[in-house]
């Protein structure tokens, strides 16, 4: 089934650039286009797309605030797009529910695998964004409370919950606890669950604006 695809930016020809790529591609096509963060959710909200392009700058409602009030009342999930991927407001963007980001200038092959990669449930979060969300929490003078759900967790689920924060991909955990992918993959989904979080992106930042994971620290 077709993947629908919102994108949100002020820049007409970005914008043209997009749905050139994601019509041109197999199982992806655009729905809406937006050119302000208020055009953006109303877009969301008129026609529930599964993944909306967004960008951060743009006139009124910024994509900050577009992605938190997109996330906050439907299940559309959010990608950032980003010139620069040391962007300052990537982080804040994250905590306001976005599911990764990709830099405008990414490839055509790794946009579409991007918007599959999300639609599927999943979130692109590199290892270098693991780390810029460490510097950020490290520059906070203090945690948020840890929430009390973090007791329902077992053993083993906090253990793998600890390595997801610290970017560690299903694979990469299996490996180093012994455990098939499918094993850990049915953890990672009960953990998530039981946080209420809606993807491993909202596990980092969590983990790391709680101290449960450290900067530092290693396994």
């Amino acid at each position: 089934m077709s993947i629908a695809v919102a994108i949100a930016d002020d820049q007409p020809l970005v914008r043209a650039g997009l749905r050139m790529i994601i019509d041109a591609a197999d199982d992806v096509h655009v729905v809406a286009e937006a050119s302000s963060g208020r055009e953006a959710v109303e877009a969301a909200r008129r026609v529930n797309p599964k993944v909306v392009l967004m960008d951060i700058r743009m006139p009124g409602t910024d994509g900050i605030e577009a992605t938190r009030q997109i996330t906050a009342s439907s299940q559309v999930r959010v990608v950032i797009l980003t010139t620069f991927d040391l962007d300052e407001y990537v982080y804040a963007a994250l905590q306001a529910g976005a599911s990764g980001f990709l830099l405008k200038d990414v490839g055509a092959e790794q946009l579409i695998e991007g918007i599959k990669t999300v639609a599927g449930g999943e979130s692109l979060l590199a290892p270098s964004v693991t780390t810029r969300l460490i510097e950020q929490v490290v520059k906070s003078q203090q945690h948020a409370p840890v929430p009390a759900a973090i007791e329902e967790l077992t053993p083993r689920e906090l253990e793998i919950f600890k390595l997801v924060a610290r970017g560690r991909s299903n694979a990469e955990i299996a490996d180093q606890l012994v455990l098939s992918a499918a094993t850990v993959k049915t953890h990672v989904t009960r953990i998530l669950a039981k946080l209420n979080l809606r993807d491993r992106v909202q596990g980092v930042v969590l983990a790391y604006e709680t101290a449960i994971v450290r900067p530092g620290e290693e396994r």
